[in-house]
């Protein structure tokens, strides 16, 4: 390949000043500490507490943002209707729509006397802001259009023959969907879901509004990084960051483990 020793040591100049020496000044301050100092912090009761509602609100809303993601791509990839255009352009708004205003949009609509927040409370007696809840909302709506986007190509260059060709063999609808689409779309499926999860772990700006920060019950490991800086804690704030950075890591390498599974499956089939 002409070009390949250029383009190989800019790659690799690129890891370096944006990835590598970062994480590694992140990783040279944190071992400051020693290891009962590291081990301390990592198992005090708040720091467990946002650990697991970082991750478990990541993973429960990336889980319905590719529920969601799928419908929608398959909506506006086999259904025409009005205003499809304007409503694919719609999908995009997260990516350009700062997180600070997006927090104060959705916390303005879920707290309890918002739009939608007061018919939750009334109807359902759901309380959205403020809650643990309120963080999902925020990561579904931010996760969403990296699911859109992942699938919707898929679907776009499947072939529609396939589908004809289960059906001449006596498949009816579900056996088409489960046994053909499922199997060939699943792949871009789990790239989303990893996409959803991996911004969902580490967003700030989105959440801190709707959440509500209370210790213990909705502070998320990012805002608790912020509170460590904000008290000139660096140790402190790189050893949690050192250890979202590495469970992050090894979850997005369970996930695409799955994904590199999940198409070799579907390739030998």
């Amino acid at each position: 390949m002409p070009g390949f020793r250029p383009a190989l040591g800019f790659t690799l100049l690129y890891l370096a000043l944006i990835v590598l020496i970062p994480l590694s000044a992140m990783l040279l301050k944190s071992l400051q500490l020693t290891a009962d100092q590291f081990w301390n912090i990592l198992t005090s009761k708040r720091v467990l507490a946002s650990f697991e509602i970082s991750f478990g609100a990541a993973l429960l809303a990336a889980g319905i943002a590719a529920v969601l993601g799928f419908i929608i791509a398959w909506t506006l990839v086999r259904y025409p209707f009005p205003g499809k255009k304007l409503f694919d352009a719609l999908i995009d708004l997260p990516f350009a729509l700062p997180t600070a205003v997006a927090g104060i949009v959705l916390a303005t609509l879920y707290e309890p006397r918002g739009w939608i927040g007061q018919w939750l409370g009334e109807v359902f007696g759901l309380k959205v802001a403020y809650q643990p809840l309120g963080i999902v909302v925020a990561l579904i709506f931010i996760g969403l259009p990296f699911v859109v986007r992942t699938i919707e190509p898929v679907l776009q260059e499947f072939d529609s023959a396939m589908e004809e060709a289960a059906a001449s063999l006596g498949a009816n609808r579900w056996q088409a969907f489960s046994k053909v689409i499922v199997p060939n779309i699943l792949p871009a499926a789990i790239t989303g879901f990893a996409l959803a999860f991996a911004r969902g772990v580490g967003e700030y700006g989105s959440v801190i509004f709707i959440a509500g920060n209370m210790p213990y019950v909705s502070e998320v490991v990012p805002l608790l990084i912020i509170t460590k800086l904000e008290q000139y804690d660096y140790a402190g704030a790189t050893a949690i960051g050192m250890t979202m950075l590495v469970l992050s890591f090894v979850l997005l390498l369970i996930i695409n483990s799955l994904q590199w599974w999940v198409r070799r499956r579907s390739g030998q089939l």
